[in-house]
C-alpha cells in the first residue's frame, strides 16, 4: 500500500452513470440515470431530460426549492430505499461563499451529487521527540466507518453556521475543547475528492485546520461519536496511513496533507510526492 492509494480510493467514480443537476442554470451536482428517471415522475418539482436534471422554474426561491427536494426525497426513501432524511441541513452553492440556492438534508446530498463541505482539525502536541497527533476512534455504532480512526475533531458543515462556529461546536461535542482553545485553530487549506457511493456522488471539500494543544490537555468525547483518543507520534500516524486502512477513508487525505505541510513526507523520500500534492484537491 502507498499514500497515493488512499487518494485514488476516494476518487473512484464513473461519470458515465450520471447526468448533470442544475439550479437557475448553475451546475451544482450529478444525478444517477436511474434516479433521474424516477424524478421525472415529479414534474411539479423537476425537469428531466437526457442532458440533465433541473428544478421546475416556478421554484424560484431557496425555501420552495428546499421544500420540494425534501418532499420528493422522502417519497423516494419510502419507495426506492434511497437514503433517509437525517434532520441536518447543508447549503447548496455552485461555489463556496456564494449565496445559497437552497438547502438539502444531509442524508440525500450524494443522491443529487451536491458538493458538501466539512471541517477537520489536526490536534497536535509539540514534544522534545517531535510532533504527536491526537487521534480519535469512531464509535462502533457509527453508520459510516465504525471503529475506524479519525481526526481529533471533524464534522459536516451545517447550513446555518460559519466554518469557525461549526469548528467550535464540533470541538466541544467531540473532544470537550473549550471555546478559547478551539478559536486558536489555524486554517491551513482544503482537501477535496469525488467518491461514488451506493446512490450517487460525494464531491466533498474538507476545510483543514491545525490546532496546537497544550501538553497537559487531553480530549474527551461528549456526544458518543468517538470511543476515545490516543496521542500518537506522527511517525506512527504516517505508518498507519501508509500501510493500513485503519483510518476513516477521507481522514487519510487530511493526514497526508498534514504530513506534507509539516515536511514529514518529503520529495526526496516519496516517489509519489508530486502526484500526492496535486491530487489532494480534485475537482469534479
Amino acid at each position: 500500500m502507498a499514500f497515493l492509494d488512499h487518494i485514488r480510493a476516494c476518487n473512484r467514480h464513473d461519470l458515465g452513470k450520471f447526468r448533470p443537476f442544475s439550479v437557475e442554470g448553475k451546475w451544482i451536482g450529478w444525478v444517477r440515470h436511474d434516479v433521474a428517471q424516477r424524478l421525472a415522475a415529479y414534474p411539479e418539482a423537476f425537469r428531466v431530460s437526457i442532458e440533465g436534471v433541473g428544478l421546475h422554474p416556478a421554484l424560484d426561491n431557496p425555501e420552495s426549492r428546499s421544500a420540494a427536494i425534501d418532499a420528493v426525497a422522502s417519497e423516494l426513501s419510502r419507495e426506492m430505499g434511497t437514503p433517509r432524511l437525517r434532520g441536518e441541513r447543508y447549503r447548496v452553492v455552485a461555489r463556496f461563499g456564494d449565496t445559497p440556492l437552497m438547502s438539502v438534508d444531509r442524508g440525500v446530498v450524494s443522491l443529487f451529487g451536491i458538493r458538501a463541505f466539512g471541517v477537520h482539525v489536526n490536534g497536535f502536541v509539540r514534544r522534545a521527540d517531535g510532533l504527536h497527533l491526537w487521534i480519535g476512534k469512531r464509535a462502533a455504532d457509527k453508520s459510516v466507518a465504525p471503529n475506524k480512526l479519525d481526526n481529533m475533531v471533524a464534522g459536516g458543515q451545517p447550513s446555518d453556521l460559519s466554518l469557525l462556529e461549526n469548528l467550535i461546536k464540533e470541538a466541544a461535542e467531540e473532544a470537550d475543547i473549550p471555546r478559547e482553545l478551539a478559536e486558536m485553530a489555524r486554517p491551513v487549506g482544503v482537501v477535496s475528492y469525488c467518491l461514488e457511493d451506493d446512490w450517487g456522488l460525494k464531491p466533498d471539500v474538507m476545510f483543514c485546520y491545525d490546532l496546537e494543544v497544550p501538553e497537559g490537555f487531553a480530549p474527551r468525547n461528549t456526544d458518543g461519536e468517538l470511543q476515545g483518543f490516543t496521542l500518537m507520534p506522527v511517525a506512527e500516524v504516517a505508518r498507519l496511513v501508509r500501510e493500513t486502512d485503519e483510518f476513516k477513508f477521507n481522514v487519510n487525505l487530511v493526514l497526508i496533507d498534514f504530513l506534507i505541510r509539516h515536511g514529514l513526507i518529503s520529495p526526496d523520500a516519496e516517489p509519489d510526492y508530486v502526484d500526492l500534492v496535486s491530487s489532494l484537491r480534485k475537482g469534479w
